[in-house]
Protein backbone atom coordinates (compact mmCIF):
# COMPACT_ATOMS: atom_id res chain seq x y z
CA UNK A 1 0.00 0.00 0.00
CA UNK A 2 1.33 3.62 -0.89
CA UNK A 3 2.45 5.20 1.83
CA UNK A 4 0.96 8.47 1.50
CA UNK A 5 -2.15 7.64 0.96
CA UNK A 6 -3.55 11.11 -0.70
CA UNK A 7 -6.60 11.15 -3.25
CA UNK A 8 -4.78 11.04 -6.82
CA UNK A 9 -6.73 11.34 -10.04
CA UNK A 10 -5.09 9.32 -13.02
CA UNK A 11 -5.77 9.90 -16.67
CA UNK A 12 -6.16 7.48 -19.48
CA UNK A 13 -7.85 6.34 -22.45
CA UNK A 14 -11.13 4.64 -22.41
CA UNK A 15 -10.96 0.86 -22.94
CA UNK A 16 -13.80 -1.25 -22.22
CA UNK A 17 -17.04 0.64 -19.68
CA UNK A 18 -18.02 0.34 -16.70
CA UNK A 19 -16.98 1.48 -12.96
CA UNK A 20 -15.21 -0.60 -10.23
CA UNK A 21 -13.87 -0.06 -6.85
CA UNK A 22 -10.77 -2.44 -5.86
CA UNK A 23 -7.86 -3.24 -4.65
CA UNK A 24 -4.81 -2.88 -6.35
CA UNK A 25 -2.57 -6.14 -8.05
CA UNK A 26 0.28 -4.21 -8.79
CA UNK A 27 2.36 -5.76 -11.73
CA UNK A 28 4.79 -3.01 -12.57
CA UNK A 29 7.88 -2.10 -10.58
CA UNK A 30 7.97 0.44 -8.05
CA UNK A 31 10.14 2.78 -5.76
CA UNK A 32 9.99 1.34 -1.95
CA UNK A 33 9.75 4.36 0.43
CA UNK A 34 12.83 3.37 2.70
CA UNK A 35 12.67 5.44 6.57
CA UNK A 36 15.89 5.68 7.68
CA UNK A 37 15.49 7.51 10.67
CA UNK A 38 17.07 5.38 13.49
CA UNK A 39 14.89 2.95 15.35
CA UNK A 40 13.72 3.78 19.06
CA UNK A 41 15.02 0.96 21.39
CA UNK A 42 10.91 0.28 22.74
CA UNK A 43 10.29 -0.26 18.83
CA UNK A 44 12.64 -3.05 18.25
CA UNK A 45 10.71 -6.30 18.96
CA UNK A 46 7.50 -4.80 17.26
CA UNK A 47 9.82 -4.31 13.83
CA UNK A 48 11.39 -7.78 14.26
CA UNK A 49 7.48 -9.09 14.27
CA UNK A 50 6.77 -6.84 10.73
CA UNK A 51 9.96 -8.72 9.33
CA UNK A 52 9.57 -11.85 9.91
CA UNK A 53 5.80 -11.37 8.69
CA UNK A 54 6.71 -9.35 5.83
CA UNK A 55 9.30 -12.80 5.07
CA UNK A 56 6.68 -15.24 5.28
CA UNK A 57 3.80 -13.34 3.59
CA UNK A 58 6.59 -13.44 0.80
CA UNK A 59 7.32 -17.27 1.65
CA UNK A 60 3.47 -17.68 0.70
CA UNK A 61 3.42 -15.64 -2.16
CA UNK A 62 5.95 -17.74 -4.03
CA UNK A 63 3.68 -20.93 -3.06
CA UNK A 64 0.96 -19.52 -4.18
CA UNK A 65 2.74 -18.21 -7.40
CA UNK A 66 4.50 -21.87 -7.64
CA UNK A 67 0.87 -23.59 -7.52
CA UNK A 68 -0.85 -21.12 -9.91
CA UNK A 69 1.41 -21.63 -12.55
CA UNK A 70 1.20 -24.49 -15.48
CA UNK A 71 2.53 -25.67 -18.60
CA UNK A 72 5.44 -23.64 -20.50
CA UNK A 73 5.63 -20.49 -17.90
CA UNK A 74 5.84 -23.16 -14.84
CA UNK A 75 9.04 -24.76 -16.68
CA UNK A 76 10.95 -21.31 -17.65
CA UNK A 77 9.55 -20.66 -14.01
CA UNK A 78 10.35 -23.15 -11.77
CA UNK A 79 14.98 -22.54 -11.52
CA UNK A 80 14.47 -18.98 -10.43
CA UNK A 81 11.39 -20.02 -7.97
CA UNK A 82 13.01 -22.66 -5.76
CA UNK A 83 16.39 -19.69 -6.30
CA UNK A 84 13.65 -17.16 -4.60
CA UNK A 85 12.82 -19.54 -1.89
CA UNK A 86 16.22 -20.58 -1.00
CA UNK A 87 16.93 -17.25 -0.64
CA UNK A 88 14.24 -16.38 1.33
CA UNK A 89 15.02 -18.94 3.73
CA UNK A 90 18.87 -18.30 3.97
CA UNK A 91 19.56 -18.29 7.69
CA UNK A 92 22.07 -15.71 6.71
CA UNK A 93 19.84 -13.56 5.51
CA UNK A 94 17.59 -13.50 8.06
CA UNK A 95 20.58 -13.06 11.14
CA UNK A 96 21.78 -10.38 9.62
CA UNK A 97 18.76 -8.66 9.15
CA UNK A 98 17.95 -9.44 13.19
CA UNK A 99 21.60 -8.20 13.80
CA UNK A 100 21.00 -4.49 12.07
CA UNK A 101 17.60 -4.27 13.70
CA UNK A 102 18.63 -5.13 16.98
CA UNK A 103 22.36 -3.40 17.32
CA UNK A 104 22.01 -0.89 14.30
CA UNK A 105 18.97 0.40 14.94
CA UNK A 106 17.37 -0.17 11.56
CA UNK A 107 14.18 -0.18 10.15
CA UNK A 108 13.25 -3.29 8.69
CA UNK A 109 12.86 -1.62 5.15
CA UNK A 110 16.21 0.18 5.56
CA UNK A 111 17.72 -3.33 6.88
CA UNK A 112 16.87 -5.37 3.87
CA UNK A 113 17.99 -2.70 1.39
CA UNK A 114 21.45 -2.54 3.19
CA UNK A 115 21.77 -6.50 3.65
CA UNK A 116 21.01 -6.40 -0.15
CA UNK A 117 23.39 -4.25 -0.86
CA UNK A 118 26.25 -5.91 1.39
CA UNK A 119 25.25 -9.64 0.28
CA UNK A 120 25.20 -7.72 -3.70
CA UNK A 121 28.68 -6.53 -3.61
CA UNK A 122 29.84 -9.56 -1.87
CA UNK A 123 28.72 -11.37 -5.31
CA UNK A 124 30.49 -8.53 -7.07
CA UNK A 125 33.40 -9.87 -5.70
CA UNK A 126 33.46 -13.60 -6.90
CA UNK A 127 34.78 -14.93 -9.58
CA UNK A 128 32.35 -16.97 -9.95
CA UNK A 129 30.03 -15.71 -12.98
CA UNK A 130 27.41 -17.91 -11.75
CA UNK A 131 27.11 -16.33 -8.19
CA UNK A 132 28.16 -13.10 -9.37
CA UNK A 133 24.43 -13.63 -11.78
CA UNK A 134 22.72 -14.09 -8.04
CA UNK A 135 22.91 -10.91 -7.21
CA UNK A 136 19.30 -9.94 -9.64
CA UNK A 137 17.19 -12.92 -7.93
CA UNK A 138 18.63 -11.38 -4.39
CA UNK A 139 17.49 -8.06 -5.60
CA UNK A 140 14.31 -9.40 -6.74
CA UNK A 141 13.63 -11.22 -3.48
CA UNK A 142 14.44 -8.21 -1.44
CA UNK A 143 11.71 -6.37 -3.70
CA UNK A 144 9.32 -8.91 -2.74
CA UNK A 145 9.86 -8.74 0.65
CA UNK A 146 9.61 -4.81 0.68
CA UNK A 147 6.24 -4.89 -1.08
CA UNK A 148 4.80 -7.16 1.98
CA UNK A 149 6.34 -4.70 4.33
CA UNK A 150 4.44 -2.37 2.62
CA UNK A 151 1.13 -4.25 2.78
CA UNK A 152 1.00 -4.41 6.39
CA UNK A 153 -1.29 -1.32 7.27
CA UNK A 154 -4.83 -2.16 9.15
CA UNK A 155 -6.27 1.46 7.74
CA UNK A 156 -10.18 1.41 7.01
CA UNK A 157 -9.02 1.50 3.29
CA UNK A 158 -7.24 -1.76 4.02
CA UNK A 159 -10.33 -3.34 5.59
CA UNK A 160 -12.16 -1.86 3.07
CA UNK A 161 -9.80 -3.09 0.12
CA UNK A 162 -9.86 -6.38 1.65
CA UNK A 163 -13.60 -6.99 1.05
CA UNK A 164 -13.19 -6.01 -2.68
CA UNK A 165 -11.78 -7.50 -5.69
CA UNK A 166 -9.02 -7.05 -7.44
CA UNK A 167 -7.85 -4.44 -10.36
CA UNK A 168 -5.12 -5.28 -12.12
CA UNK A 169 -2.57 -2.66 -12.98
CA UNK A 170 0.05 -3.99 -15.52
CA UNK A 171 2.25 -2.53 -18.63
CA UNK A 172 0.18 -4.35 -20.96
CA UNK A 173 -1.43 -7.17 -19.71
CA UNK A 174 -2.19 -10.79 -21.79
CA UNK A 175 -5.50 -12.43 -22.89
CA UNK A 176 -4.12 -15.46 -20.93
CA UNK A 177 -3.62 -13.31 -17.61
CA UNK A 178 -6.91 -11.67 -17.80
CA UNK A 179 -8.81 -14.92 -18.22
CA UNK A 180 -7.45 -16.38 -15.55
CA UNK A 181 -8.07 -13.64 -13.28
CA UNK A 182 -11.25 -13.01 -14.50
CA UNK A 183 -12.05 -16.72 -13.29
CA UNK A 184 -10.94 -15.49 -9.47
CA UNK A 185 -13.16 -12.28 -8.96
CA UNK A 186 -10.81 -9.41 -11.03
CA UNK A 187 -13.46 -6.35 -11.44
CA UNK A 188 -11.27 -3.87 -13.64
CA UNK A 189 -7.82 -3.23 -15.55
CA UNK A 190 -5.57 -0.47 -15.85
CA UNK A 191 -2.67 -0.66 -18.59
CA UNK A 192 -0.27 1.85 -18.55
CA UNK A 193 0.73 0.94 -22.18
CA UNK A 194 -1.71 -0.66 -24.17
CA UNK A 195 -5.19 0.84 -26.29
CA UNK A 196 -8.28 0.46 -27.20
CA UNK A 197 -7.76 -2.38 -29.92
CA UNK A 198 -5.69 -4.36 -27.94
CA UNK A 199 -6.36 -8.21 -27.55
CA UNK A 200 -7.00 -7.40 -23.63
CA UNK A 201 -9.19 -4.44 -24.08
CA UNK A 202 -11.17 -6.67 -26.46
CA UNK A 203 -11.45 -9.60 -24.06
CA UNK A 204 -11.94 -7.42 -21.29
CA UNK A 205 -15.17 -5.43 -23.35
CA UNK A 206 -16.36 -9.65 -23.45
CA UNK A 207 -15.80 -9.69 -20.05
CA UNK A 208 -17.81 -6.87 -18.91
CA UNK A 209 -14.66 -5.46 -17.33
CA UNK A 210 -13.98 -1.62 -17.08
CA UNK A 211 -10.84 -0.88 -18.63
CA UNK A 212 -8.54 2.18 -18.99
CA UNK A 213 -5.27 1.83 -21.05
CA UNK A 214 -2.39 4.65 -21.64
CA UNK A 215 -2.76 5.80 -17.76
CA UNK A 216 0.27 7.81 -16.82
CA UNK A 217 2.24 7.69 -13.66
CA UNK A 218 0.26 4.75 -12.16
CA UNK A 219 3.70 2.93 -11.39
CA UNK A 220 4.86 6.02 -9.01
CA UNK A 221 1.19 6.40 -7.30
CA UNK A 222 -0.47 3.51 -6.85
CA UNK A 223 0.66 0.17 -4.52
CA UNK A 224 -0.25 -3.32 -4.07
CA UNK A 225 -3.18 -3.01 -2.22
CA UNK A 226 -4.32 0.30 -2.49
CA UNK A 227 -7.88 1.20 -2.98
CA UNK A 228 -8.62 2.55 -6.50
CA UNK A 229 -11.77 3.07 -8.01
CA UNK A 230 -11.84 2.35 -11.88
CA UNK A 231 -13.95 4.49 -14.28
CA UNK A 232 -14.04 3.07 -18.02
CA UNK A 233 -16.92 5.52 -19.31
CA UNK A 234 -15.17 8.80 -17.71
CA UNK A 235 -11.39 8.00 -18.99
CA UNK A 236 -9.87 8.17 -15.44
CA UNK A 237 -9.19 6.11 -12.27
CA UNK A 238 -8.69 7.69 -8.49
CA UNK A 239 -6.00 6.47 -5.84
CA UNK A 240 -7.42 6.48 -2.34
CA UNK A 241 -11.05 7.50 -3.26
CA UNK A 242 -12.83 10.06 -0.93
CA UNK A 243 -16.90 9.75 0.08
CA UNK A 244 -17.77 12.07 -2.19
CA UNK A 245 -16.23 9.90 -5.13
CA UNK A 246 -17.54 6.41 -3.29
CA UNK A 247 -21.13 8.41 -3.37
CA UNK A 248 -20.82 8.52 -7.33
CA UNK A 249 -19.56 4.83 -7.89
CA UNK A 250 -23.06 3.92 -5.74
CA UNK A 251 -25.32 6.61 -7.64
CA UNK A 252 -24.24 4.75 -10.85
CA UNK A 253 -24.48 1.38 -9.77
CA UNK A 254 -28.31 2.03 -8.83
CA UNK A 255 -28.42 3.75 -12.32
CA UNK A 256 -27.59 0.62 -13.46
CA UNK A 257 -29.71 -1.80 -11.71
CA UNK A 258 -32.75 1.22 -12.05
CA UNK A 259 -32.23 0.03 -16.01
CA UNK A 260 -35.03 -1.08 -17.83
CA UNK A 261 -34.84 -4.75 -19.06
CA UNK A 262 -34.60 -4.37 -22.53
CA UNK A 263 -37.34 -6.56 -24.27
CA UNK A 264 -35.22 -9.58 -26.27
CA UNK A 265 -35.10 -8.05 -30.23
CA UNK A 266 -36.03 -10.63 -32.94
CA UNK A 267 -32.97 -12.14 -34.48
CA UNK A 268 -33.34 -10.48 -38.04
CA UNK A 269 -31.82 -8.19 -40.45
CA UNK A 270 -31.79 -4.56 -39.90
CA UNK A 271 -32.99 -2.48 -42.86
CA UNK A 272 -31.82 0.91 -43.94
CA UNK A 273 -34.10 3.40 -44.85
CA UNK A 274 -34.30 2.27 -48.51
CA UNK A 275 -34.65 -0.87 -47.96
CA UNK A 276 -31.13 -2.96 -47.67
CA UNK A 277 -30.25 -5.49 -45.38
CA UNK A 278 -27.84 -5.66 -43.22
CA UNK A 279 -26.79 -8.68 -41.47
CA UNK A 280 -25.63 -8.07 -37.65
CA UNK A 281 -23.77 -10.75 -35.87
CA UNK A 282 -21.73 -10.78 -32.66
CA UNK A 283 -18.22 -11.98 -31.86
CA UNK A 284 -18.16 -14.39 -29.05
CA UNK A 285 -15.74 -16.41 -26.80
CA UNK A 286 -17.41 -17.10 -23.70
CA UNK A 287 -20.78 -18.77 -23.19
CA UNK A 288 -22.90 -15.97 -21.86
CA UNK A 289 -22.67 -13.35 -24.80
CA UNK A 290 -24.29 -16.14 -26.25
CA UNK A 291 -27.58 -15.34 -24.86
CA UNK A 292 -26.79 -11.63 -24.60
CA UNK A 293 -26.25 -11.42 -28.33
CA UNK A 294 -29.38 -13.06 -29.17
CA UNK A 295 -31.47 -11.23 -26.24
CA UNK A 296 -30.04 -8.06 -28.55
CA UNK A 297 -30.98 -9.30 -32.20
CA UNK A 298 -28.17 -10.93 -33.29
CA UNK A 299 -28.68 -13.41 -36.05
CA UNK A 300 -25.94 -15.58 -35.00
CA UNK A 301 -22.02 -15.84 -33.95
CA UNK A 302 -20.01 -14.15 -36.65
CA UNK A 303 -16.80 -14.82 -35.24
CA UNK A 304 -16.46 -17.44 -32.38
CA UNK A 305 -12.72 -17.60 -31.35
CA UNK A 306 -11.83 -20.71 -29.81
CA UNK A 307 -8.12 -19.78 -28.45
CA UNK A 308 -10.01 -19.66 -24.52
CA UNK A 309 -10.13 -23.36 -24.37
CA UNK A 310 -6.25 -23.13 -24.82
CA UNK A 311 -5.77 -20.13 -22.62
CA UNK A 312 -7.16 -21.81 -19.62
CA UNK A 313 -5.43 -24.76 -18.91
CA UNK A 314 -1.59 -26.20 -19.31
CA UNK A 315 -2.65 -29.13 -21.47
CA UNK A 316 -3.79 -28.88 -25.60
CA UNK A 317 -7.44 -29.58 -24.64
CA UNK A 318 -8.50 -32.94 -26.66
CA UNK A 319 -11.28 -33.61 -29.55
CA UNK A 320 -13.82 -34.70 -26.43
CA UNK A 321 -13.24 -30.68 -24.93
CA UNK A 322 -13.60 -29.15 -28.08
CA UNK A 323 -16.61 -30.66 -28.83
CA UNK A 324 -18.24 -30.44 -26.07
CA UNK A 325 -17.49 -26.46 -25.86
CA UNK A 326 -18.72 -26.66 -29.71
CA UNK A 327 -22.06 -28.39 -28.58
CA UNK A 328 -22.23 -26.13 -25.69
CA UNK A 329 -22.19 -23.02 -28.75
CA UNK A 330 -24.47 -24.65 -31.33
CA UNK A 331 -27.22 -25.52 -29.06
CA UNK A 332 -27.59 -22.13 -27.43
CA UNK A 333 -27.67 -20.98 -31.07
CA UNK A 334 -30.39 -22.71 -31.82
CA UNK A 335 -30.28 -23.08 -35.32
CA UNK A 336 -28.58 -19.87 -35.83
CA UNK A 337 -25.57 -19.61 -37.66
CA UNK A 338 -21.91 -19.86 -35.91
CA UNK A 339 -18.28 -18.74 -37.81
CA UNK A 340 -15.77 -20.67 -35.95
CA UNK A 341 -12.01 -19.18 -36.64
CA UNK A 342 -9.39 -21.83 -35.77
CA UNK A 343 -6.58 -21.28 -33.34
CA UNK A 344 -4.80 -18.01 -33.31
CA UNK A 345 -2.10 -17.52 -30.75
CA UNK A 346 1.64 -16.36 -31.23
CA UNK A 347 4.36 -16.92 -29.25
CA UNK A 348 3.39 -14.08 -27.17
CA UNK A 349 0.14 -15.33 -25.83
CA UNK A 350 0.89 -19.21 -25.83
CA UNK A 351 2.61 -18.66 -22.70
CA UNK A 352 1.21 -21.19 -19.64
CA UNK A 353 -0.90 -22.80 -22.53
CA UNK A 354 0.11 -26.44 -24.05
CA UNK A 355 1.41 -24.92 -27.06
CA UNK A 356 5.32 -25.26 -27.19
CA UNK A 357 5.82 -22.19 -29.23
CA UNK A 358 9.79 -20.55 -29.15
CA UNK A 359 10.21 -17.04 -28.33
CA UNK A 360 9.56 -14.80 -31.06
CA UNK A 361 11.28 -11.41 -31.29
CA UNK A 362 8.03 -9.75 -33.23
CA UNK A 363 5.01 -12.47 -32.46
CA UNK A 364 2.67 -10.29 -34.45
CA UNK A 365 4.72 -11.10 -37.64
CA UNK A 366 5.58 -14.38 -36.69
CA UNK A 367 4.25 -18.24 -36.43
CA UNK A 368 0.53 -17.32 -34.94
CA UNK A 369 -2.99 -18.42 -36.97
CA UNK A 370 -2.75 -20.75 -40.29
CA UNK A 371 0.84 -20.77 -40.49
CA UNK A 372 0.95 -22.19 -36.85
CA UNK A 373 -1.97 -25.09 -38.12
CA UNK A 374 -0.07 -25.91 -40.87
CA UNK A 375 3.27 -26.56 -39.12
CA UNK A 376 1.47 -28.55 -36.24
CA UNK A 377 -1.43 -30.07 -38.00
CA UNK A 378 -1.98 -32.40 -35.40
CA UNK A 379 -3.45 -29.83 -33.22
CA UNK A 380 -5.26 -28.08 -36.45
CA UNK A 381 -6.78 -31.60 -36.76
CA UNK A 382 -8.04 -32.37 -33.30
CA UNK A 383 -10.05 -28.78 -33.84
CA UNK A 384 -11.32 -29.04 -37.78
CA UNK A 385 -12.32 -33.08 -36.24
CA UNK A 386 -14.55 -31.37 -33.11
CA UNK A 387 -15.22 -28.48 -35.62
CA UNK A 388 -17.06 -30.86 -38.40
CA UNK A 389 -18.95 -33.21 -35.45
CA UNK A 390 -20.33 -29.96 -34.26
CA UNK A 391 -21.77 -29.01 -38.29
CA UNK A 392 -24.36 -31.54 -36.95
CA UNK A 393 -25.95 -29.57 -34.64
CA UNK A 394 -26.08 -26.30 -36.69
CA UNK A 395 -24.90 -24.40 -39.81
CA UNK A 396 -21.84 -23.53 -39.33
CA UNK A 397 -18.33 -22.02 -41.28
CA UNK A 398 -14.95 -22.34 -40.41
CA UNK A 399 -12.61 -19.52 -40.77
CA UNK A 400 -9.15 -19.09 -40.86
CA UNK A 401 -6.87 -16.58 -39.89
CA UNK A 402 -3.72 -15.38 -40.65
CA UNK A 403 -4.22 -16.24 -44.35
CA UNK A 404 -1.56 -14.46 -46.57
CA UNK A 405 -1.71 -17.13 -49.53
CA UNK A 406 -4.34 -19.47 -51.18
CA UNK A 407 -2.17 -22.03 -50.94
CA UNK A 408 -2.79 -21.86 -46.94
CA UNK A 409 -6.32 -22.72 -47.65
CA UNK A 410 -5.66 -25.09 -50.33
CA UNK A 411 -4.03 -27.14 -47.49
CA UNK A 412 -6.24 -26.84 -44.69
CA UNK A 413 -8.86 -27.73 -46.56
CA UNK A 414 -6.98 -31.30 -47.71
CA UNK A 415 -6.81 -31.53 -44.02
CA UNK A 416 -10.38 -31.11 -43.49
CA UNK A 417 -11.22 -33.43 -45.88
CA UNK A 418 -9.00 -35.97 -44.54
CA UNK A 419 -10.28 -35.56 -41.40
CA UNK A 420 -14.32 -35.91 -42.37
CA UNK A 421 -13.39 -39.10 -44.17
CA UNK A 422 -11.70 -40.80 -40.53
CA UNK A 423 -15.18 -39.56 -38.81
CA UNK A 424 -17.27 -41.03 -41.64
CA UNK A 425 -14.61 -44.20 -41.23
CA UNK A 426 -15.20 -44.62 -37.85
CA UNK A 427 -18.98 -44.15 -37.85
CA UNK A 428 -18.83 -40.69 -36.19
CA UNK A 429 -21.75 -38.25 -36.91
CA UNK A 430 -20.69 -35.95 -38.78
CA UNK A 431 -21.97 -33.76 -42.14
CA UNK A 432 -21.89 -35.68 -45.43
CA UNK A 433 -19.93 -32.32 -47.07
CA UNK A 434 -17.74 -30.26 -45.77
CA UNK A 435 -18.51 -26.95 -44.57
CA UNK A 436 -17.55 -23.37 -46.00
CA UNK A 437 -14.33 -22.93 -45.16
CA UNK A 438 -13.17 -19.23 -45.61
CA UNK A 439 -10.39 -16.81 -44.92
CA UNK A 440 -9.64 -13.99 -42.49
CA UNK A 441 -8.22 -11.18 -44.63
CA UNK A 442 -5.98 -9.14 -42.14
CA UNK A 443 -2.74 -9.52 -43.95
CA UNK A 444 -2.06 -6.46 -46.68
CA UNK A 445 -0.72 -9.35 -49.15
CA UNK A 446 -4.01 -10.94 -48.70
CA UNK A 447 -6.00 -8.21 -48.91
CA UNK A 448 -4.09 -6.95 -52.67
CA UNK A 449 -4.47 -10.50 -53.92
CA UNK A 450 -7.89 -11.06 -52.83
CA UNK A 451 -8.91 -12.42 -56.32
CA UNK A 452 -6.53 -15.54 -55.72
CA UNK A 453 -7.74 -15.82 -52.38
CA UNK A 454 -11.53 -16.06 -53.69
CA UNK A 455 -10.88 -19.05 -55.72
CA UNK A 456 -10.11 -21.15 -52.59
CA UNK A 457 -11.70 -19.50 -49.76
CA UNK A 458 -15.80 -20.16 -49.72
CA UNK A 459 -16.40 -16.58 -47.72
CA UNK A 460 -14.03 -13.73 -46.99
CA UNK A 461 -13.89 -12.04 -42.98
CA UNK A 462 -12.01 -8.80 -43.01
CA UNK A 463 -10.13 -8.68 -39.47
CA UNK A 464 -10.12 -5.08 -39.37
CA UNK A 465 -7.68 -4.83 -36.34
CA UNK A 466 -4.93 -6.33 -37.59
CA UNK A 467 -5.38 -5.03 -40.52
CA UNK A 468 -5.20 -1.52 -39.74
CA UNK A 469 -1.97 -2.40 -37.50
CA UNK A 470 -0.32 -4.20 -40.91
CA UNK A 471 -1.21 -1.33 -43.03
CA UNK A 472 -0.37 1.69 -40.68
CA UNK A 473 2.71 -0.37 -39.43
CA UNK A 474 1.60 0.62 -36.10
CA UNK A 475 1.38 -1.72 -33.03
CA UNK A 476 -2.32 -1.71 -31.84
CA UNK A 477 -0.87 -2.80 -28.38
CA UNK A 478 1.17 0.26 -28.00
CA UNK A 479 -0.64 3.07 -26.64
CA UNK A 480 2.00 5.75 -28.06
CA UNK A 481 0.49 4.96 -31.34
CA UNK A 482 -2.93 5.41 -30.47
CA UNK A 483 -2.96 8.71 -32.21
CA UNK A 484 -1.32 6.72 -35.79
CA UNK A 485 -3.70 3.47 -34.88
CA UNK A 486 -7.23 4.30 -36.80
CA UNK A 487 -9.22 2.08 -38.43
CA UNK A 488 -10.70 4.54 -40.27
CA UNK A 489 -7.14 5.86 -42.05
CA UNK A 490 -7.88 6.40 -45.47
CA UNK A 491 -5.76 3.48 -46.85
CA UNK A 492 -7.65 1.28 -44.53
CA UNK A 493 -10.69 2.26 -46.28
CA UNK A 494 -9.32 1.96 -49.86
CA UNK A 495 -8.24 -1.97 -48.77
CA UNK A 496 -11.47 -2.49 -47.50
CA UNK A 497 -13.49 -1.11 -50.40
CA UNK A 498 -11.57 -2.80 -53.18
CA UNK A 499 -11.69 -6.39 -50.86
CA UNK A 500 -15.23 -5.66 -51.00
CA UNK A 501 -15.36 -4.82 -54.63
CA UNK A 502 -13.57 -8.40 -55.49
CA UNK A 503 -15.98 -10.49 -52.85
CA UNK A 504 -19.08 -9.19 -54.61
CA UNK A 505 -17.77 -9.86 -58.55
CA UNK A 506 -16.90 -13.36 -56.91
CA UNK A 507 -20.21 -13.98 -55.20
CA UNK A 508 -18.57 -14.69 -52.23
CA UNK A 509 -19.92 -13.55 -48.81
CA UNK A 510 -18.35 -11.27 -46.93
CA UNK A 511 -17.93 -9.58 -43.49
CA UNK A 512 -16.45 -7.63 -40.96
CA UNK A 513 -15.51 -8.93 -37.66
CA UNK A 514 -12.93 -6.74 -36.14
CA UNK A 515 -13.72 -3.15 -33.76
CA UNK A 516 -15.05 -1.19 -36.14
CA UNK A 517 -17.89 -3.23 -36.84
CA UNK A 518 -19.14 -1.88 -33.99
CA UNK A 519 -18.05 1.72 -34.42
CA UNK A 520 -20.77 3.80 -34.53
CA UNK A 521 -18.90 6.51 -36.43
CA UNK A 522 -17.51 4.62 -38.63
CA UNK A 523 -20.91 2.41 -39.82
CA UNK A 524 -21.78 4.78 -42.97
CA UNK A 525 -18.23 4.42 -44.01
CA UNK A 526 -18.76 0.03 -44.21
CA UNK A 527 -21.97 1.08 -45.64
CA UNK A 528 -21.19 3.26 -48.56
CA UNK A 529 -18.22 0.56 -49.21
CA UNK A 530 -20.56 -2.26 -49.52
CA UNK A 531 -20.61 -4.06 -46.23
CA UNK A 532 -23.48 -5.92 -45.69
CA UNK A 533 -22.86 -8.87 -42.98
CA UNK A 534 -21.17 -7.14 -39.85
CA UNK A 535 -19.81 -8.82 -36.49
CA UNK A 536 -19.51 -7.40 -33.18
CA UNK A 537 -19.16 -7.21 -29.26
CA UNK A 538 -23.29 -8.11 -28.19
CA UNK A 539 -23.23 -4.90 -26.42
CA UNK A 540 -22.99 -3.11 -29.62
CA UNK A 541 -25.63 -4.57 -31.40
CA UNK A 542 -28.43 -2.10 -30.60
CA UNK A 543 -26.21 1.48 -31.11
CA UNK A 544 -25.57 -0.55 -34.45
CA UNK A 545 -28.81 -1.70 -35.64
CA UNK A 546 -30.02 2.04 -34.93
CA UNK A 547 -27.07 3.29 -37.09
CA UNK A 548 -28.38 1.30 -40.04
CA UNK A 549 -31.92 1.92 -39.51
CA UNK A 550 -31.52 5.51 -39.99
CA UNK A 551 -29.03 4.97 -42.93
CA UNK A 552 -29.46 5.58 -46.74
CA UNK A 553 -27.33 3.27 -48.69
CA UNK A 554 -27.95 4.31 -52.22
CA UNK A 555 -27.19 8.43 -50.75
CA UNK A 556 -23.91 6.64 -48.94
CA UNK A 557 -22.96 5.06 -52.57
CA UNK A 558 -23.48 8.39 -53.87
CA UNK A 559 -19.99 9.83 -51.46
CA UNK A 560 -17.98 6.83 -52.03
CA UNK A 561 -15.45 8.42 -54.79
CA UNK A 562 -14.66 11.54 -52.63
CA UNK A 563 -14.40 8.90 -49.62
CA UNK A 564 -11.76 7.21 -51.52
CA UNK A 565 -9.81 10.26 -53.18
CA UNK A 566 -9.91 11.95 -48.89
CA UNK A 567 -6.29 12.21 -48.49
CA UNK A 568 -6.02 12.39 -44.68
CA UNK A 569 -8.07 11.24 -41.65
CA UNK A 570 -9.42 15.06 -41.67
CA UNK A 571 -11.17 14.56 -44.36
CA UNK A 572 -12.99 11.28 -43.70
CA UNK A 573 -14.05 12.71 -40.37
CA UNK A 574 -15.73 16.04 -42.52
CA UNK A 575 -17.02 13.41 -44.85
CA UNK A 576 -18.73 11.40 -41.79
CA UNK A 577 -20.77 14.54 -41.13
CA UNK A 578 -22.34 14.48 -44.35
CA UNK A 579 -22.88 10.32 -44.19
CA UNK A 580 -24.61 10.65 -41.15
CA UNK A 581 -27.14 13.44 -42.70
CA UNK A 582 -30.65 12.04 -43.32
Amino acid sequence: MSPNAARRVLEGQRAAPGMALGRVRLQLPHRHNIDASPLPADAIEHELARLDAALARARGELTELRQRLHGALAREAQPFLDTHALILDDPELRGGLIDLIRKGRYRAGAALVAQRDRLIEVFRRMDDAYLRAREDDLAQVIARVLDALEHDGRSEERRMAARLGEILVAENPSPAELASLAERGLCGVMATGGSAYSHAAILARSLHLPMLCSVQDAETVLGDGDLLLLDGEGGFAIAHPAAQDLATLRQWQRAQAARPRVAPVPAAPARTRDHEQVALYANAELPGEIAEARALGAMGVGLYRTELLYLRQSALPGEEEQYAALRGLMLALDGAPATLRTLDLGADKAIGTGLAMPTEANPALGVRGVRHALRHPAILRTQLRAMLRAAQLGPLRILLPMVTVAEEIAAVRAHAAECLAELHAAGVPAPATLPPLGAMVEVPAAALGVRTLLHEADFLAIGSNDLAQYVLAADRNLGTLAGLYDPRHPALLRLIAFVTSAARRAGKPLSICGEIAGDVTALPLLLAVGIRELSMLPARLPAARAVVETAHCAQLRAHLPRLLRAGSRAEIEALLCTLQQP
